[in-house]
C-alpha cells in the first residue's frame, strides 16, 4: 500500500473514531478544524498519526480542571498533561516528569520550525509552563484558569511569555495509541 493511501485511510479512521466517540457529560464538545494532509508541507504529512494522537488526547482531557501536581482526569497540571500524553498516546514508558525535566529533553527547535508534538515552554512569573504544539500556531496545555484547552501562540499574552520549544524525537518513533480502546498505530521508518 503506498504511503499516501495509508495516510488517507488513517485520517479517515481518525475522523470516524472521533465522530463515533462519546464524551462524559462534564466536558463540553471541542470544535476543531479538520487536518487536510495535502495542505501539510513535505514531511509533515508523516505527522498525521501525531496530530491524531494529540487531538484524541485533547478530546479526552478537554476542560479537565487545573490541579497543581495532578495527573488525573479529575485534575491535572501542565507537566502532568504532557506526561500523560507521552505515556498514554505515544507509549513512552517514562516516570512522572516535571516541566524542569522536560525542558532538558530532546533538541531545541526554532519557533518557525515547530511541528505537531513539539513541546512549547513559557516563562511565567519566574516559573515554567509547558504544552504540546498542535497545528496552525496553536498548542494544547493545562491552563491554570481554564483547565486543559487549546490556545494560540499568536495571543499577545502567550507571545510575551514564550521561552523555547523542544522536539522529543522518540515520540515520533513510538507506537501511537488512539482512544482508550487500545488502538495502536506503529510508525515505520
Amino acid at each position: 500500500m503506498n504511503r499516501t493511501l495509508a495516510q488517507t485511510l488513517l485520517l479517515i479512521s481518525f475522523i470516524t473514531l472521533v465522530g463515533c466517540s462519546s464524551s462524559s457529560g462534564k466536558k463540553t464538545a471541542m470544535a476543531q478544524e479538520p487536518v487536510d494532509a495535502s495542505s501539510l508541507p513535505g514531511d509533515q504529512a508523516d505527522l498525521i498519526p501525531v496530530i491524531a494522537a494529540l487531538h484524541d488526547q485533547m478530546h479526552t482531557w478537554h476542560g479537565t480542571p487545573y490541579e497543581w501536581g495532578g495527573t488525573k482526569l479529575s485534575g491535572v497540571d501542565c507537566s502532568g498533561f504532557v506526561w500523560r500524553t507521552l505515556k498514554d498516546r505515544f507509549n513512552l514508558p517514562v516516570e512522572r516528569l516535571t516541566t524542569r525535566d522536560l525542558i532538558h529533553m530532546g533538541t531545541h527547535v526554532k519557533p518557525k520550525q515547530l511541528r505537531p508534538g513539539d513541546l512549547v515552554f513559557f516563562r511565567i512569573n519566574g516559573g515554567m509552563h509547558v504544552g504540546f504544539y498542535d497545528t496552525d500556531r496553536h498548542f494544547l496545555h493545562a491552563s491554570t484558569s481554564k483547565g486543559v484547552i487549546r490556545s494560540s501562540l499568536d495571543n499577545p499574552y502567550w507571545k510575551s511569555v514564550f521561552y523555547q520549544a523542544r522536539r522529543l524525537d522518540k515520540a515520533y518513533q513510538s507506537g501511537i495509541s488512539l482512544d482508550d480502546d487500545g488502538i495502536k498505530l506503529s510508525k515505520r521508518n
